[in-house]
């Protein structure tokens, strides 16, 4: 199944509902960055979110960057995502495989540890705002269904599952995001609950076959709703080559030297996505000698 995310409204606007399944995402994801499984499930957790809570953008231009700033060994997780449905993101230190919970599911909490979670959205029209609020779990899905109620007053409610195999590939991931408005009738309330326990883990529910439709219509039986959109996800990174030879570009004179003198080249890795871009001597002379003729 490819990846892709459903956005739906209730009849009446009182709930909003996003529901998702990123299972290629999340395993380009964890090859690039050479994820063990902890950090596989933390990092995925993490890029599930952000393309959902991307799909309320609404502009070409618009983007959002999810920050987890946890004291935990991975020492935080990055991810953007855009409106046209590309997601990316890294952990700081991929390599954390803590031992399982009491319940034997992966260690996310350990390893996100304690801290803020930060929400940055850049608007076409409003500008950069950004939100904030602390870890209640490390669990992400948790963190983020308490950042949507504390500082976005939007009481939601947020399920997110990455399953990872023995050989550490992952085998399933996904989630949905509930977002309930004032109006919400308190029984379509006590549905949801309801809705939301019977399904239990997203990324079995992934991993048995379950599409964000069939994900969607779990979660909200007993609800009239109206399917609003179809968006295809998919792990992209806006590096570049032309990108990384801009970056040399704003090296000062002496580090422009050292690279051509001592060095004899360059090379830049991008956090993102871990592509590796290298440059000859030559490339970097003539930025160098570029940057000589400005002056």
């Amino acid at each position: 199944m490819a990846d892709y995310l459903v956005r739906a409204i209730g009849d009446g606007g009182n709930v909003r509902a996003f529901a998702a399944v990123t299972t290629d995402l999340v395993e380009e994801a964890r090859r690039r960055h050479d994820t063990w499984p902890t950090a596989t499930a933390a990092l995925g957790r993490a890029l599930t979110g952000t393309a959902m809570l991307a799909a309320t953008l609404k502009d070409p231009d618009e983007s959002l960057t999810l920050r987890v700033a946890g004291d935990g060994p991975l020492r935080g997780i990055i991810c953007d995502a855009d409106e046209q449905g590309q997601v990316r993101g890294y952990v700081n230190e991929p390599h954390v495989d803590l031992d399982p919970t009491p319940q034997g599911k992966l260690n996310v909490g350990g390893a996100v540890g304690s801290g803020m979670l930060y929400v940055t959205r850049q608007l076409a029209l409003q500008g950069i705002y950004t939100g904030s609020a602390e870890l209640v779990s490390g669990e992400i899905a948790e963190d983020l269904a308490y950042y949507l109620t504390r500082s976005e007053q939007t009481p939601s409610a947020v399920g997110i599952g990455v399953r990872v195999g023995p050989d550490g590939a992952v085998v399933a991931a996904g989630g949905y995001m509930l977002q309930l408005l004032p109006a919400t009738p308190d029984a379509d309330r006590d549905r949801l609950e309801e809705n939301l326990v019977k399904l239990g883990s997203v990324s079995l529910a992934v991993e048995q076959g379950m599409t964000p439709e069939e994900i969607l219509a779990a979660v909200l039986s007993g609800i009239d709703y109206q399917i609003l959109e179809r968006r295809d996800l998919r792990f992209a990174c806006k590096c570049s080559r032309e990108r990384a030879l801009g970056a040399i570009a704003l090296l000062d004179e002496k580090d422009l030297a050292a690279l051509v003198e001592e060095d004899r080249g360059a090379e830049l890795t991008c956090h993102f996505c871990n592509e590796v871009y290298r440059f000859s001597e030559e490339e970097v002379r003539r930025v160098r000698e570029g940057m000589q003729r400005t002056q």
